[in-house]
C-alpha cells in the first residue's frame, strides 16, 4: 500500500518536531558542559581525522590509537564532509540527531500506510519519543544511531514483503558496529522462516562471516594488542551463565519495557527475533550499564519492535487494542525524560560552573595538546590534540586540564600529578570553581 501525500506530510511533522526537541535537548546539554561519557569526544576526534582524509586516529584512546581496533564503525566517515564545513562537537550530536529523524519519519510513514493513518500516527509518534531514542540523546552520540533508519529501512522492506530490499538495507549495519552483524545473521533467519529460503540462508551465513572476519582479523589487525578488546566483557571473571543471571530483576524489566511499548503487540511478528542478538550481549556483558534501558544500548531494538508492532497489526489487525495499551507504557516512560524536562524553564537555567568551564577552556590555545578528564574533554577536541587521563601514555602534553570538583577521580594537584607522569615543570594558571589547568613552560 502506497502512503498519501498527507501520510508523508504528517510524519514528516513529526519527525521534524521530535527532532527539534532532541535538538534542544542534546545542545543544551553540551552549553551546560553537562558530563555524559568521553564517548562523543572519541566520534568528534574519528570524524575529524576522516575530515582530514587520515586514518581515524583517536588520541583519547591512545597516542595514534586508529579507533578500528577498537569498535569497526567505518560508518562514522559519513559524517565527515558535514564536520569539514562545520567543525564542532555539535556536528557530531546533531548527526544523530537527524538520523534518528530520519528514521521517525520511515516508521510514521510505514505505520500509516499500513494500519491507517489514526493509529499509525499514534505509532509514529510513540516511537518518536520512545525511551531508547531518548535515552541515547542524552548519552550523546555514538556509532549506533546510523542502525536506525537502517533498520527501519529493512523492517519497512520485510513489512511490504519485498525482500530483496530487506536485504539491500540490512548488510550496511555490518559497518555500523561489530555486534550486529549478528543482527543481520537473524534477518536471514527471519527471511527463512517468510519462505526467502535461498536468500535468507545466504545472509545468515554470509553475515556470520562478516562478523568473524572483522572480531578476528580486521579489528585486532588494527589494535596493538592484537586482539578484540571487549570479548572479556562476556562473562567476566565469573563466566557467561553467571552473568547472565545477575541481576535478573533490571534484565527482565529491560525486556519486558522494550516490548511493553509495543503494548506487547510486536511478539506477534517474526521481526521481533532481531532483538536476541543485543539482548544477547548486553546481558552476558560483565558491564552493569548494558542492563537496564539507560544510555544507547537500547536504540536499536527500537525500530525493530515498531517494526514488529505495524508488521503483527497488518498481520493480525485485531492487535489494534495494542496501541492504547503502548502508549500508556510510553506515557509513563515520559516521566522525567528528557524530551519532558523540556517543559520545565529550569532546565535551561545555566548551572553554576558553566561561566568558569567556558573561561578555562579558552585559556587553552587552539592547536595546543591537552591531557583532560571526560569533564571538558568534549569541549576541546574540535581546536585541540586531545588526551585522556587514562590513557595519555608517553604523550607530553602541553596543558593538563582536570575537573576536581566533579567527582569523576582525577588528581586534586594538577600541577603535581602533571610532572610526575610527563616530566618538566608544570604551572598552574587557572584555579577556580574545581577547574585547574597547568601549563607546561
Amino acid at each position: 500500500m502506497t502512503a498519501t501525500r498527507a501520510q508523508h506530510l504528517l510524519a514528516a511533522v513529526i519527525a521534524l518536531v521530535t527532532g527539534a526537541a532532541y535538538a534542544v535537548v542534546t545542545l543544551v546539554r553540551f552549553d551546560h558542559f553537562t558530563i555524559a561519557s568521553f564517548d562523543n569526544a572519541i566520534f568528534e576526534q574519528a570524524v575529524k581525522s576522516y575530515a582530514g582524509l587520515g586514518a581515524p586516529v583517536v588520541d583519547i584512546k591512545g597516542p595514534g590509537f586508529n579507533i578500528l581496533g577498537d569498535h569497526f564503525s567505518p560508518v562514522t566517515a559519513l559524517i565527515a564532509p558535514f564536520y569539514r564545513l562545520f567543525p564542532s562537537a555539535q556536528t557530531i550530536l546533531l548527526a544523530q540527531v537527524v538520523l534518528i529523524a530520519v528514521s521517525v519519519h520511515v516508521i510514521a510513514v510505514l505505520a500509516m500506510r499500513t494500519v491507517g493513518t489514526i493509529v499509525g500516527a499514534a505509532i509514529g509518534l510513540a516511537y518518536a519519543l520512545s525511551f531508547g531514542l531518548q535515552s541515547a540523546v542524552e548519552a550523546d552520540f555514538h556509532e549506533v544511531a546510523f542502525a536506525a533508519p537502517l533498520l527501519a529501512l529493512a523492517g519497512a522492506a520485510y513489512v511490504d514483503r519485498r525482500f530483496d530490499r530487506v536485504v539491500l538495507w540490512s548488510v550496511p549495519l555490518l559497518l555500523v558496529k561489530e555486534d550486529l552483524g549478528l543482527t543481520v545473521a537473524v534477518v536471514g533467519g527471519v527471511l527463512w522462516l517468510a519462505g526467502e529460503r535461498r536468500r535468507g540462508a545466504a545472509l545468515a551465513v554470509g553475515a556470520v562471516a562478516a562478523t568473524a572476519l572483522i572480531l578476528l582479523v580486521i579489528v585486532p589487525g588494527f589494535n596493538a594488542g592484537g586482539a578484540y578488546a571487549y570479548s572479556g566483557t562476556l562473562g567476566g571473571d565469573r563466566g557467561v551463565v553467571a552473568t547472565l543471571l545477575d541481576a535478573p530483576g533490571r534484565k527482565i524489566a529491560t525486556v519486558v519495557l522494550t516490548v511493553a511499548i509495543t503494548g506487547f503487540a510486536a511478539l506477534a511478528s517474526p521481526w521481533v527475533l532481531l532483538v536476541l542478538p543485543t539482548f544477547a550481549w548486553r546481558f552476558a556483558g560483565d558491564v552493569p550499564f548494558y542492563w537496564g534501558t539507560e544510555w544507547h544500548y537500547s536504540l536499536v531494538l527500537m525500530p525493530i519492535v515498531f517494526v514488529a508492532m505495524i508488521d503483527a497489526i497488518r498481520r493480525r489487525p485485531a492487535l489494534r487494542w495494542a496501541t492504547p495499551v503502548g502508549l500508556v507504557v510510553g506515557g509513563f516512560m515520559m516521566v522525567g525524560s528528557p524530551v519532558a524536562a523540556l517543559a520545565d524553564p529550569v532546565s535551561y537555567d545555566e548551572p553554576p560552573r558553566v561561566d568558569s568551564a567556558r573561561t578555562v577552556v579558552s585559556l587553552v590555545p587552539k592547536g595546543a595538546s591537552v591531557e583532560a578528564d571526560i569533564g571538558l574533554m568534549g569541549h576541546l577536541v574540535t581546536d585541540h590534540t586531545v588526551y585522556w587521563l587514562g590513557t595519555v601514555g608517553s604523550a607530553t602534553p602541553e596543558y593538563v586540564l582536570f575537573d576536581v570538583a566533579a567527582g569523576i577521580g582525577s588528581p586534586s594537584d594538577v600541577a603535581a600529578y602533571a610532572e610526575q607522569a610527563h616530566g618538566g615543570t608544570y604551572d598552574v594558571i587557572y584555579d577556580d570553581d574545581g577547574y585547574v589547568l597547568a601549563q607546561r613552560r
